[in-house]
Formats: structure tokens, sequence, C-alpha cells
């Protein structure tokens, strides 16, 4: 196995063109990562906390501040739209297709931007968090959907993981940002933050207006002479150029193949082996959230000032910092790694740096030793994070599922991420703090995140699938035919879905398994061999790019 991530010499044509399209639609990512970060810095700023004070005075500094409860609902707001933005993103995508469907959804966003940028009260700022979040749940669950369908199998992990890449990029900005206007003594200290939105959102949608709709997609609404055009530009290969065709025959074989097996419909999706990949892929984006990486860029500067750290706005920059850069080595590691121990590996990494963390704080609390620990392991736990679940999360749950089903499932999924944001988002003041009615766990929250890191491990072992260098119509046969997660890492592609029609074709209506179909196929190629003269083991099956 070489260093680098080369395209096989047997697959012809270019993947530049899918590769950079797939990393301009990442861009999105920008929109999430950002819009997630800012309102921890805003939450702490001297101005906005005066403006948006009810009559609260904060016990740590004596000064004027929204409640808690004030805060819970302004932060968890976002995604409890997120929530709704993920679930509708299925019929949108569908609807509209997935090209359309990220400009739609880019123009919620900016209503709730506007909203968000006006208000100089609680009631206005947290319903345009409220429709920012919708256009974000939107954008979030379309984004890996329009990677997936477009980019290729040697390198589709990577090109989706850029996704979390963004995400990152998102939230360091909102720290920079919150950072160099948080002494502000005007509305600017937050309206800026708030309106740069703008200019992510105006550069997606000017490149969403060039760039083409899936060839799946096409397929999907049986338009076969635009998705060979689509995929001709993806692949730099002329429409009529054999291995486009084979490919394109792949697709359409896969989906016919699945659409015998039941219609396009959300009961659909929990049936069979999609359901057993829609639990799998809602446990995944869950996990995700449940490591509590969020705590850290929602409550992290308040959380952080609280603890007797100085200089807390620094503390989170540096730590979106240590985010960025640490997604790099994830995405190289998921194409030459694999899915499965990358994740196994950031889970029990993230337990044991959440432990360490807990551990010191609880037994020297307010002691400076504890404050360099917690902000060293924290430090260390975002490594971890990055590097493996942050990214790797989102390229699995975009290869999980069939062409006929993918949208809804994504939407899925997705949603559950952004319940269990809003769940954190909403609980953590009251678990964090002080007070009457409060947990007042302070750093021993850290052991309740470990503890789902650690669930997270054993998860990986017993539900996630391998699909290192799969395509999306090879998943299928993958769940199709192999019963264990564990067993996944020696499954080899030994069927295309072009021979499986073929094979359907001549049983009468009559529904087999994939196993009956490749022992079936298994006979027509020996036969084959027989009639051609040559001994068995001689001929190299072809399969589709």
């Amino acid at each position: 196995m070489g260093v680098m991530i080369k395209k096989p010499q047997d697959v012809p044509g270019s993947g530049a063109p899918a590769i950079i399209i797939g990393l301009f639609v990442a861009f999105g990512g920008i929109l999430f990562g950002y819009d997630t970060g800012t309102i921890g810095g805003i939450l702490a700023m001297p101005y906005w906390r005066e403006t948006f004070s009810t009559g609260y005075k904060n016990r740590q500094d004596g000064l004027r501040d929204v409640s808690p409860s004030q805060s819970s609902t302004i932060v968890s707001l976002l995604s409890a739209g997120t929530f709704f933005g993920a679930l509708a993103a299925a019929p949108m995508a569908d609807l509209l297709g997935r090209r359309l469907g990220m400009i739609a959804s880019n123009c919620v966003f900016c209503v709730g931007v506007v909203m968000q940028t006006i208000a100089t009260a609680i009631p206005l700022f947290v319903a345009g968090r409220f429709f920012a979040g919708l256009g974000v749940g939107l954008i979030s669950a379309i984004i890996p959907l329009y990677q997936s369908e477009t980019a290729p199998k040697w390198i589709r992990g990577a090109v989706v993981g850029c996704y979390q890449l963004a995400i990152t990029i998102g939230l360091l900005l909102a720290a920079v940002v919150d950072n160099a206007t948080k002494d502000r003594d005007d509305t600017g200290s937050y309206r800026i933050p708030i309106a740069v939105q703008f200019a992510w959102s105006i550069i997606m949608v000017v490149g969403m207006l060039i760039l083409p709709e899936t060839p799946r997609y096409f397929i999907k609404v049986g338009k076969k002479a635009k998705a060979a055009k689509a995929l001709s530009r993806l692949r730099r290969l002329d429409t009529d150029h054999p291995a486009l065709v084979e490919e394109l025959a792949e697709v359409q074989a896969n989906f016919d193949y699945e659409m015998t097996l039941g219609k396009s419909t959300y009961i659909e999706c929990f049936k069979g082996t999609i359901g057993k990949r829609l639990v799998t892929g809602c446990l995944l984006q869950s996990l995700q959230q449940l490591t509590g990486v969020n705590f850290i860029f929602y409550y992290g500067t308040s959380f952080f000032s609280d603890s007797g750290i100085e200089n807390s706005f620094t503390v989170t920059v540096i730590t979106s910092v240590i985010n960025v850069c640490s997604t790099l080595p994830g995405l190289y590691l998921v194409e030459k790694w694999g899915r499965r121990p990358l994740l196994l590996f950031g889970a029990i990494g993230m337990f044991v740096c959440q432990y360490i963390v807990a551990s010191v704080n609880t037994a020297l609390p307010d002691s400076q030793v504890a404050n360099k620990v917690l902000i060293a392991f924290v430090c260390f736990y975002i490594y971890f994070f990055a590097s493996t679940w942050g990214p790797v999360a989102w390229v699995v749950t975009g290869e999980l599922f069939p062409l006929k089903s993918r949208a809804k499932c994504l939407s899925m999924t997705t949603a559950s991420n952004w319940l269990l944001n809003w769940a954190i988002a909403y609980s953590t003041p009251y678990l964090v703090n002080g007070g009457e009615g409060n947990a007042n766990l302070q750093g021993k929250v850290f052991f309740v995140w470990g503890t789902f890191c650690l669930i997270c491990a054993f998860f990986v072992w017993g539900l996630i699938y391998e699909t290192k260098g799969l395509s999306l119509e090879q998943v299928d046969e993958l769940y199709g035919k192999c019963s264990k997660a564990w067993k996944s890492r020696s499954f080899r592609p030994t069927l295309s879905f072009a021979e499986v029609q073929e094979i359907q074709g001549g049983m009468s209506g009559r529904h087999a398994s994939l196993a009956e179909i490749e022992a079936d196929v298994g006979r027509k190629r020996s036969v084959a061999q027989m009639e051609g003269g040559r001994p068995m083991g001689d001929e190299k099956a072809d399969y589709p790019i």
C-alpha cells in the first residue's frame, strides 16, 4: 500500500472535476460551523449581555446577563431548527434536485441571519436562530448526499470528509471574528459576526448555479440522457465511452433492482437491510454528538472563563485551530486505514482524554494544575475527535443507503445528529452550572461524555461495516451478503447489478436473495468458461468503476 492516495491505473478518465466539485460543495460546512461556533462568543460579549439581559445578573462577575434558561433557549433553538430542516431535506432534494435544493436552503438560512442581525431583544434573536437553523439543517443533509453521489469511489471518503473540515474552518472563523469584535461597545460587537454569514451563503449560491446535478439523481427521476451528460462532465469522458456507459448501466441496474424490493417510501426505509443501515446511521450521528464536542464549541468560552481560566476567548481560538489542523490527517487515514479502525481509534482516544480531564478536575477543584490539564487534554480530545468521528461519521452515513431511499435516510440520520445536538445545547447549562435546580457538575460533566465515548467503541465494533474502496452500489451487495460488521473487512464484491438484473428477469417475477443470484451467476460463468475452452479461474471478471 503506497503512501499517497492515487487514482487506480485501471480507472479511465479523470477524477479531478468530481473532486474539485465535491470540495467546493463542502464549503457549505462553513455555514454550519460558523453559525454553530459564533454563538458561544456572542453569549460572553459584555455589550450583548447588557443589551439582551432582562434583569438577571451573572453570579460569577456580577454583571447583567441572560439567565441559564434563556442561554439554553438561545443556543438550542438553532438545533431545533436544524432538526426540522434536516427532515425537510429529503422531499426538497428529491423534488428540486440536490443542486437546487442547496440553493433554496441558503435562501432560508439568509432569512434567519437577517432576523438575528436586526434583533435587539431575545424574542427576535431566538426566531432568527430557528430560521438560520432550518437552513443549516437543510444544507447539512443535502451536502453529503451530493458529494457521495458525485465523488469517485477511490477518494469518496476524503471528499465527503472535507465537509467536516469546512465545519471546523467555520468554527475557527467564528472564534477569530468573535475575538476581534468582543470588546466593541456597540451593536457591532454581535452584528458583525452574525452578518458575516451572508458572505458564505452568497459564495455557495453562486457556485451552485454553475455546478451540475448528480447523475444518480437523474437516474432516479428517469432522465438517462442528462445522467450521462452529468457523469461525462464529472469523469471527463465522452458520453459513449465504454467505462462511462458501464458505470451508468450499473447505477441504473442497481436502482431497478432496489425498486423490485419495494417502493421508495418512508416505511420502506425501516425494512430489511435498509432499516438496519438506518439504525446504524442514526446511532452513529447521535453518538457523534454525545462525545461532547459541541459542549466545547457552544459553551467553551463561558466554561473556560467560569473555570478560572484567563483569556477564555484565546483558548477558544486555540481549540478551533487544533480542530481544523487535526481534521487533515483524518481525510488521509479514512482512505488508507479505513472507516472501522479509524472510528475505533478515535472512540478510545476520546474516552481516555475525557476521563483524565474529569478525574483531575474532581480531585483538584479550583486548581491551576487542573486548569492546565483541562486545556491540554481538551486539545488532545479535539485531535481525536477531529481526525476520526468528526469527518468519518459523515462519510459513513453518505455511503450507507441505496439510491431509491438515500435522500430520506440521510435526512433522518442528519436529523438524529441535530436532535442530540439540541438536547446537549439545551441541557448543558443545567448540567454544568450551579444554582437551584441545576446539577452543578462543572468539570465532572466530562465523565458523562467519556462514558459515551466508551459506548462508541463497542458500537463501532458491532455495527459499522467497512466500506472503503466500494462503489455505492457495491455497498448494497456488502449488506446483502455480509451479516456481521466485524467480518466486513474481508468482503470482496463478486457481482455486478447488470448481472443481477439479468438473472432476476429470468425468474418469472420471483425475488431471489443476492446469495441465490450469486450462485446462478457463478454457474453461468462456469458454463461460459467451459464453452470457451478455458479452465476455470483463468478469466478476470470486469467490475464497474
